[in-house]
């Protein structure tokens, strides 16, 4: 598949999307990139505003597998990877898979569920495979997890550990309709005249496999990959705010985020606009803030926008 087809198709996916988000395209447009680029999503924000919607619209749109997880304080490693059950026929142990056996998990409110249960997506998430009692399980492909939190209620949940942080790709706020957003979402509701909305299948697992292929050939020049260097090396050098900046992980996310944002734009070359537009949630929950940020309202996403409007930003012609 050539970068062109990718970007017909992108768009093909996010009308299809449209149908039941309204507006949002940037936010849509984003998850579709991390799709691509073959990383994982946290969507960070209040009840209500559709996280769980996109990721099943999503799934319906790229015609790939979908499962969903509610995570709470009961649910242990074995509910998500799966359990062996001894059958009295065969005599025998058989490995009963778990959720994550799918294309797109949707991990809901996954800081409700303690650290052990947790810690049991990471190696699905980095490695693309699961281990039990020994055996080793490979995952199908495309894997992406979309885990949700909700930033405001965290009474009775566990926070997650920046190692777990570190694994998403993006960390996404959806934010609130517009007025004519909100008016559009009420007349869509009493047009379809029920709750569901119906989005049809635009390409398989095979397809968004082959353009997660295709968004590895977009060309990234010195320029911009010393753009990306930049960006990172200043969340490590701003000891002002800062307490621990992004790791290699978080250069390696903004090279892989800006290709696969190149393609949706339609171009197989990246442009330092690209990794402007995805540095805030490539980057911002990599940050640990120092102490004494955390009473004030300055949140990771502002000290990120700050640093980038002090990079000079290299020319491209």
């Amino acid at each position: 598949m050539r970068v062109e087809e990718v970007y017909e198709k992108g768009n093909e996916i996010l009308n299809e999307v449209g149908k039941a988000i309204v507006g949002k395209r940037e936010v849509l447009k984003l998850m579709l990139a991390t799709i691509l680029a073959d990383g994982h999503i946290l969507i960070e924000d209040l009840p209500g505003l559709a996280k769980t919607l996109m990721a099943k619209s999503f799934a319906s749109a790229l015609g790939v597998k979908f499962k969903r997880v509610q995570f709470t304080p009961d649910l242990l490693p074995s509910d998500i990877l799966g359990v062996s059950v001894f059958n009295q026929k065969t005599l025998e142990f058989e490995f009963k898979k778990g959720p994550v056996f799918t294309n797109i998990l949707l991990a809901d409110e996954v800081n409700r569920a303690p650290p052990k249960t947790q810690s049991a997506l990471l190696e699905a998430m980095q490695e693309r495979q699961v281990t039990i009692e020994g055996k080793t399980y490979q995952l199908e492909k495309p894997f992406v997890v979309i885990a949700t939190q909700n930033p405001i209620e965290q009474e009775g949940t566990y926070p997650l550990p920046e190692a777990q942080l570190d694994r998403f790709l993006v960390r996404l706020r959806v934010g609130y309709p517009t007025k004519g957003e909100e008016l559009e979402i009420l007349k869509r509701r009493i047009e379809r005249k029920k709750e569901e909305v119906d989005i049809n299948q635009v390409t398989s697992a095979e397809e968004v496999v082959e353009m997660q292929r295709a968004v590895e050939d977009v060309y990234v020049s010195d320029a911009v990959l010393e753009y990306i260097t930049e960006i990172v090396r200043a969340t490590r050098e701003n000891k002002k705010e800062i307490e621990v900046g992004a790791s290699p992980r978080g250069s390696l996310a903004l090279l892989k985020l800006s290709r696969a944002y190149a393609a949706l734009e339609g171009r197989d070359y990246v442009i330092p606009d690209d990794v402007k537009k995805v540095a805030v949630p490539a980057l911002s929950h990599r940050l640990i803030l120092k102490r004494e940020l955390w009473y004030t309202r300055v949140s990771q996403e502002i000290v990120m926008e700050r640093m980038l409007e002090k990079i000079p930003v290299p020319k491209f012609e």
